[in-house]
Order: structure tokens, then sequence, then C-alpha cells
């Protein structure tokens, strides 16, 4: 049998929601045992020298260039990103070029990961053909060909019709659907968000109730169809109460928000800078406050990188022109420490968020310090300063909003498996 022991650890444990020091005992890939742990003959020691030793990140709605834009990630260059910034899983999109609408495709996808990637890596499908919002997918074929959710990505299927049959085909083979929540008419060609700030810089804008009335949109759709639904990202102030309602209401729902919107604003735009359009766009700062106490009560449930690789030819255009979107598999960790060092998060909550409510929601076993449980961990100093250089990324493309940001939490090690997977 294969033995690790990690000593002298600071365990973060987001299932009980507490952090303690003790070791924890890796056999044959699962966490064997957790706390006062005697060290086995012939066992391999980490000594953790007080670093924080955490279940693996699970990121939920990256994107990956395979199938039609290799150029900009593959499943090696992801992998080995998720790896140093200790992601064990991560959750791929169906935006790829073709989509992924197909069981073959889907096949095509997995094996490719398979071969390549260091992490785990689970596919979501399109909920539509071809991410046109007219036609459902065979979504049946697709669960069982191995696909974790269903989703157009930031296409929102404007026919309601469509939606509803294929939310009720969707509760009826138990697959989880991920929505966006925009507005397409209010959103359309829109870079920032409306408010003084779009207009002194000239920009198109959508109000934040664009995301308040596609979720109301999506709620009532659930509500009559019985579906289970994440909201992929959060943003706005204005959403909250509906989510809210809706999970006191008995829906079976559940919400993320990307790091980069609790941890930047729409003023970092600054002199119209490209490596910054997201979507939906930066929000306000008190919109920006009011997502990172949702996190921290629980209403919004996940936060996620949206790992969207661009390639410098498609940033380095005009803003209006420029394509949205930033890195953040390596970056997710770091980036998400600033609510800790802010005091708005604990270190147990943040990793709720990070890694125990993604697995959940996906009926995964992992994102728990549990025996039993997959060892997947990330070993990592929060406090250690850095400043993000991004050509040290291990992605193919390297458009990050954290470029020359100044940063705490280095990744020590990531075990997928108990298997080292971070390079030395």
């Amino acid at each position: 049998m294969a033995e690790t022991v990690f000593t002298n650890a600071r365990l973060i444990d987001p299932e009980a929601g507490e952090e303690r020091r003790g070791a924890l005992l890796v056999r044959d890939g699962a966490i064997a045992a957790v706390g006062d742990v005697a060290i086995p003959e012939g066992a391999t020691v980490i000594d953790c020298r007080g670093a924080c030793l955490a279940p693996g990140i699970v990121d939920l709605g990256v994107q990956v260039g395979e199938p039609g834009a290799r150029h900009k990630e593959s499943f090696r260059s992801a992998g080995r990103a998720a790896a140093a910034g200790g992601v064990t899983t991560i959750v791929t999109r169906a935006d790829t070029g073709p989509p992924i609408d197909t069981p073959e495709t889907l096949e095509f996808i997995r094996r490719r990961a398979a071969e390549d990637a260091p992490v785990n890596v689970l596919p979501m499908a399109a909920l539509t053909k071809g991410r046109a919002g007219a036609e459902m997918t065979e979504i049946g074929f697709l669960k069982d060909a191995g696909a974790v959710a269903f989703s157009d990505g930031f296409r929102v299927v404007e026919n309601t019709r469509v939606l509803s049959r294929a939310l009720t085909y969707a509760r009826s083979c138990r697959a989880l659907v991920v929505s966006h929540v925009q507005d397409p008419g209010l959103s359309h060609g829109a870079v920032t968000t409306a408010g003084k700030f779009a207009s002194l810089k000239g920009l198109p804008a959508v109000t934040p109730m664009a995301e308040r009335m596609a979720l109301d949109r999506d709620i009532a759709l659930i509500e009559m169809t019985g579906a289970a639904c994440h909201f992929d990202q959060i943003t706005t102030a204005r959403a909250l109460p509906a989510l809210e309602r809706a999970k006191r209401n008995g829906l079976d729902v559940s919400a993320g928000v990307s790091v980069h919107h609790l941890t930047l604003n729409e003023f970092d735009v600054g002199d119209y800078r490209t490596f910054f359009k997201l979507t939906p766009p930066l929000r306000s700062e008190d919109d920006r406050m009011a997502v990172v106490e949702a996190v921290a009560s629980g209403l919004i449930d996940v936060i996620g990188s949206f790992h969207t690789p661009q390639d410098e030819e498609s940033k380095r255009l005009p803003f209006e022109a420029a394509a949205s979107g930033a890195v953040g598999l390596q970056t997710l960790l770091p980036a998400a420490l600033r609510l800790v060092h802010s005091g708005a998060l604990g270190l147990p909550t943040l990793f709720r968020a990070l890694s125990l409510n993604p697995a959940r929601r996906l009926g995964l076993p992992c994102g728990r310090l549990a025996e039993g449980a997959p060892a997947d961990l990330v070993l990592f100093d929060p406090d250690k300063p850095f400043v993000l250089d991004r050509f040290t990324l291990k992605s193919k493309s390297l458009n990050t909003p954290f470029d020359g940001a100044r940063m705490q939490g280095v990744v020590l090690g990531t075990w997928v498996a108990g298997r080292r997977v971070t390079e030395d």
C-alpha cells in the first residue's frame, strides 16, 4: 500500500467549518485518517511546517480551447496551470468549436483530457444544439457519456419554450443545468456596467437590472419545471433578493461568482485596460461588497475562476472590440485569499465555496478532508507575498488582470488521488 503522511499542517476543513493543527494520512489515493495520525512504517512523510492543507479546488466553468482553439489553451497547459494553482478538478465549459453537443465530441474531450491533463477534468455539455438556443441536445445520451452538467455558456437561451422543455427533460434525467443570467436584449454590445464611470469613459453599458431580469425569468421556469439549476455568475446586489427567495422557497438552485468580480470593480478598467474586460462586466464597488457578503453568508455557493483564455491578438484591440475574458486557474487561490486577508472570509468559508460546495453540487466525493474522500489536496502558504508576472503562468494565454499585482498566497504542492501533480 502506498502511504503518505502530511505532518505539522494547518488543516482547513470546510465541511466542519474549522481549521486545526494536525496530520493527514493518505493510503492508496484516499484520505485514511485526519488529526492525530500514527506514522506507518515505510510511509512517505511530508512536513508541512505550519502551511495550510486543504481540499483541492473544484473550478466550475473553465474554458479549454480543445477543440477549435488549441492555440489559446490545451488540456495539457490548462492542467499544468490548474495544478500550479491548487485546482485538482476542472469542470470545462461547452463553448468550444464545435460545441460539445454530441456524445462523439464529448468522448473526444474526455480522451484528450485523460491523456494530457494531470488533474481531474469533467466536461459540461451544451444545453442546445450548436449553442444556438433552438433545439435541445440529447441530454440523456450526453449524461450517460459523462457530461456532469449542461450549459450554453455565456449564450442565453432566449426562447422560453425551448428552455422550459430542456429544463423539464433535464429534470427527468436528474441533470444539472448551468444558466448564465443576463438579459440578452439589454446586455448586447455592452462592455461595462451602467453608471457615471461608464458615461465618463464613453463606453456602451448595461444596467445591473439585466442580471436581475434574467434571473427572475429563469427562477420562474425552474419553479414551473422543478429542474436543478446553477446560476454561474451572480454579480449584482439587485439579484441577491431574488436568489434568496428562490432558495427559501425550496427550489433546487445554487449560485456562483467569479473571483474577478469578488476582488475587482469597474474602476479597474482604468485607461481602457482590456485585460479587465469580462463577461459580465466588472461591477460597482457596492455590488462587489454585496456579493462578497453573499459568499460569506452562503447565499452564493461557489467561487470560480471562469478561466477564459484569449490570445494577444484578441486583447490588443480597442476596448469595445477586444475579446472578453481572463485566465484564472493559476491566480484563483491567491486572488481569493485577498478576501481572507481583508477579513471578509475565513479560510474554511473560502474553501467551502472553492471546494466543498462545487463538489457537492456535482455529486462528487472530493472537496472534503474526511476519511474515505479522494486525496485531492492543496498545500499552500496563505501569507507569502509575491508580485505576479504573467509570463510565469503555465497557461498558453496570459490575459490576466492581475499582471504586476502584489498578491499573497503561494501554492507549495498539489496532489490528485494522492499523487503529486505540481512541478518541483
